[in-house]
């Protein structure tokens, strides 16, 4: 990643990545890091996180990790102590297995995250910016989905980003800590976990293809997504926790880019791209899931200067390569 989203000199500040080991939280990780933070910690139990994505990260001097859960207040105490930035990326992700799983999904991405806003404010963190998801939206139709207006949640996963919301706005009165939330739309990218029960779709697809096995497509292929690629989260995460803005405080903002692609388009992509011919197998349409997702991006392009910087195509292609020379290493290795 080569684009700058901040104007300040980092090197005074400290921050703590919590998820860091994981897809998302490692790219914003490693965006501190090279722009010479001058602490960054990262909190991670490794139930999702990979030990690649730590070895990217402990190249750089100033980087540190607390292996531990957000599940503990105690951990979370520690890791928020010295802290002045938190970005708060660790959670129990998959709409799925929250159906399979509510407890832990509850116990994780609601109980983790009261505890990591308490230690938050015991610490005098400046400003805590966290991951929320699209699927708050659940059944309302309207597109695209502006954040002041949501629908009745649809998964266990989606209550618990809700309740998120709702304890980050009463925190931020309560407690007095800023507080800003990101409605993530479909971020993909590299380090995305291409293995696993609840594996990212755009890896399986490639994974499929290369292997010319059928990739399963869920219903008619038809629903459509915001795909967006990880370096716009990264940009969002970077500028909300260093904003200086009083009224971009304290609120949630999509994140996106504000076009929708199907799924049956993206498949297409992949293949074309890879010149391998290798059809889909189409199965029931996926519980819980929204049928069609687009976001408005006015508010965060208002009040943190959000602009994407790279489209679904070009992200695509970077995404592509990069499994393609993952799964091509792994075959060489066996």
């Amino acid at each position: 990643m080569e684009n700058i989203f901040h104007e300040e000199d980092l090197g005074n500040s400290s921050f703590l990545i919590t998820g860091g080991a994981g897809f998302i939280g490692s790219h914003i990780a490693e965006y501190l890091l090279k722009n010479n933070a001058g602490k960054v910690r990262v909190l991670d139990n490794m139930a999702n996180g990979l030990e690649t994505n730590l070895d990217i990260l402990k190249t750089y001097s100033s980087f540190e990790f607390i292996e531990g859960d957000i599940r503990n207040i105690d951990t979370c105490r520690k890791a928020c102590e010295g802290i002045h930035y938190v970005s708060h990326q660790a959670a129990l992700g998959s709409v799925p297995r929250s159906i399979k799983e509510p407890f832990s999904t509850n116990d994780v991405n609601v109980g983790g995250f009261v505890n990591i806003l308490m230690a938050a404010v015991e610490n005098n963190i400046k400003q805590f910016v966290y991951a929320s998801s699209s699927s708050v939206y659940g059944d309302e139709l309207t597109l695209p989905k502006r954040e002041d207006k949501t629908g009745n949640c649809l998964s266990p996963y989606a209550v618990s980003k809700m309740a998120d919301e709702l304890y980050a706005a009463v925190f931020a009165k309560v407690y007095n800590i800023p507080v800003i939330g990101f409605r993530y739309f479909n971020i993909f990218g590299p380090r995305q976990d291409p293995d696993g029960p609840y594996a990212a779709v755009i890896p399986l697809f490639v994974k499929a293809i290369m292997n010319k096995t059928p990739a399963f497509i869920n219903g008619d292929g038809e629903q459509t997504r915001d795909f967006t690629f990880v370096e716009n989260a990264v940009q969002i995460n970077i500028k909300g926790m260093l904003t200086t803005n009083d009224e971009a405080k304290n609120k949630v903002y999509n994140v996106a880019i504000g076009e929708n692609y199907s799924i049956n388009y993206l498949y297409n992509f992949i293949k074309e791209y890879l010149k391998i011919e290798v059809d889909a197998i189409h199965r029931e349409p996926r519980e819980g899931d929204v049928r069609n997702s687009l976001a408005d991006i006015s508010l965060a392009k208002t009040l943190l200067g959000y602009a994407p910087t790279t489209k679904f195509d070009g992200g695509l292609i970077k995404t592509i390569e990069f499994f393609k020379k993952l799964y091509s290493d792994k075959k060489s290795q066996a």
